[in-house]
């Protein structure tokens, strides 16, 4: 069941939002050759913990982190790590704010350093699949609009859209209705309706759109090896248009 959330409950997650957003733009600043991800991790606790909210993901189903920190072709869920961050990384930090109940989700790639000219084509069309994702995210339309758009973008550009991890419903559960992929066919999916908020997350792969799983049950790999870069927004479905609540 989709759960449509009141213009009340939508500011309270825009709140949450806020604070999430805030805290990337203090990562951004951090990222650099020589910085792990463990620093990173503590820094994002010691920041949501200032700001009276709390990192949703930590003990969700025994997930040990604040943040998920997935590097190079690792796709998500990676541990944060103490291996120094190297020139030419990217590195995706995701995270999930607790704000008096309320939650908001975002991912962002960083680059660390110096990066190739692949890498940063990579993490360009991973940005614009996520902004044309939440160009077609209108009243009326349906979640094939927004992903078609997504996949469209990806495959044109010569990369690959990730199929099972998920763009999903977020309120006071991480994890709502509609879950979907990001791929898909214009005018199929659930019907876009206002009061609806979900994740808009396009996890893009410079290889094949395969992965596994290593056996610490969490960490999401290419098949092949290759780079993956992710952005990622939660936004809610209004009659003016897509709001984002995690707008940096």
């Amino acid at each position: 069941m989709i759960i449509l959330k009141t213009a009340r409950e939508i500011s309270l997650m825009k709140e949450a939002g806020e604070i999430l957003a805030a805290c990337h733009k203090k990562i951004a600043s951090l990222i650099e050759p020589g910085i792990t991800t463990r620093e990173i991790d503590n820094f994002t606790e010691k920041f949501l913990k200032k700001h009276k909210a709390t990192p949703e993901q930590k003990g969700y189903r025994g997930f040990p982190f604040a943040t998920c920190a997935s590097v190079n072709d690792v796709i998500a869920h990676g541990f944060p790590s103490k291996t120094p961050l190297k020139d030419g990384d990217i590195v995706t930090i995701d995270m999930v704010v607790n704000l008096n109940g309320w939650l908001a989700d975002s991912a962002w790639t960083y680059p660390v350093g110096t990066i190739s000219a692949e890498a940063q084509r990579l993490l360009t069309v991973t940005r614009e699949c996520l902004n044309l994702g939440i160009e077609k995210a209108l009243a009326g339309n349906r979640i094939g609009d927004v992903t078609h758009a997504i996949q469209t973008h990806a495959e044109g550009a010569g990369f690959s859209v990730v199929r099972d991890l998920l763009g999903h419903g977020i309120g006071q559960s991480m994890h709502e209705e509609p879950t979907f992929m990001h791929v898909g066919k214009p005018g199929k999916g659930a019907r876009l309706k206002e009061g609806m908020v979900f994740t808009i997350e396009p996890m893009i792969n410079v290889g094949t759109y395969k992965m596994y799983v290593e056996d610490d049950g969490w960490t999401a790999r290419t098949l092949d090896g290759s780079l993956s870069a992710q952005y990622e927004h939660t936004i809610a479905i209004t009659k003016d248009g897509p709001l984002i609540l995690t707008q940096q």
